[in-house]
């Protein structure tokens, strides 16, 4: 933690939501660069996503958490476990819902979990730029009926509509607090958690419905190539629970394996600034998600929350 500097403001800010409504674009969009997994399927994070955001007189730490919904696996619980958790020592808290969903009985349990909440909650709009700008209107009078929000910003994450705004207002609500971190740091994540997001994205986009909650990335091991100079390889191994489901992630002849490598490695060449040899397995670990030590292997911890 650097010095407090006078009239410096500092906070955490929570995003939470029903599955699949943009926090992890927000999250992206407001930090400048990918640490938060995205995908059309809804459940993808896992694990909450701290992004830091420092402006000249104010240093915002956004925590992306999983979507909200009924678990129905121990991976499932743990996932809302942590989305619960966040909200206990958060200076504010951000509820996203998509503009083109109707409200329902997602957003009727959130909305009973923020019950008696002194947070100030901001109810933020997400995916303005799908709808006619009349049906606004209307999705407002619903949620502000339905709570007491202190501020109901419309944006687009996607394309960046009255994101500023938000950051704007978010910064009027944080109180006066240090620099928690180096101004240039735009995550509390370890580069191996990024990475391991990162292979795991692109099976996501790459694979059929039954794979994408059935799969976890171990990185094995991270270290300079000691035959390449400015080479960094990567050895990771993707998990999934059943034999059919690692014949589709290696794909016929592995094409689908080697189309995952090329597109993960360019991602991890960004974030490392260095090119990268990428060496991908894939291994079944049956019922994973179901498995306490399995999912402790993974990184999935009760104990840091």
């Amino acid at each position: 933690m650097m010095e407090s500097k006078k009239g410096f403001k500092s906070g955490f800010i929570s995003i939470i939501g029903r599955p699949n409504v943009g926090k992890s674009t927000l999250l992206n969009r407001v930090i400048g660069q990918k640490i938060a997994i995205m995908s059309d399927k809804p459940q993808t994070t896992r694990n909450k996503v701290q992004g830091v955001l420092t402006q000249e007189n104010s240093q915002t730490i956004f925590i992306d958490t999983p979507g909200i919904h009924k678990p129905k696996h121990k991976l499932g619980e743990f996932m809302l476990k942590v989305s619960k958790n966040t909200l206990r020592e958060v200076d504010g808290i951000i509820f996203m819902v998509n503009a083109e969903q109707k409200f329902g009985k997602g957003d009727e349990f959130i909305l009973e979990w923020l019950e008696g909440n002194e947070t100030p909650v901001f109810l933020v709009i997400n995916k303005i730029d799908q709808i006619h700008p009349d049906e606004l209107l209307t999705i407002i009078e619903t949620y502000r009926e339905k709570y007491d929000f202190a501020e109901i910003i419309p944006i687009s994450a996607l394309e960046g509509n009255n994101v500023d705004a938000l950051l704007t207002t978010i910064e009027k609500y944080l109180p006066e607090g240090p620099q928690y971190y180096p101004a240039d740091q735009v995550t509390d994540h370890p580069e191996r958690f990024i990475i391991s997001e990162l292979i795991r994205e692109k099976v996501l986009h790459l694979t059929r419905e039954e794979i994408p909650h059935s799969i976890a990335v171990v990185i094995d091991r991270i270290k300079p190539d000691e035959e390449k100079e400015g080479m960094i390889r990567v050895q990771a191994t993707i998990m999934v629970e059943r034999d059919s489901q690692k014949g589709i992630v290696i794909g016929k002849r592995g094409a689908l394996l080697k189309e995952v490598g090329t597109r993960a490695r360019k991602d991890i060449e960004m974030l490392l600034g260095s090119k990268v040899y990428l060496e991908l397995w894939v291994k079944v670990q049956k019922d994973w998600r179901n498995k306490s030590t399995h999912l402790r292997d993974f990184g999935f911890r009760d104990d840091e929350y």
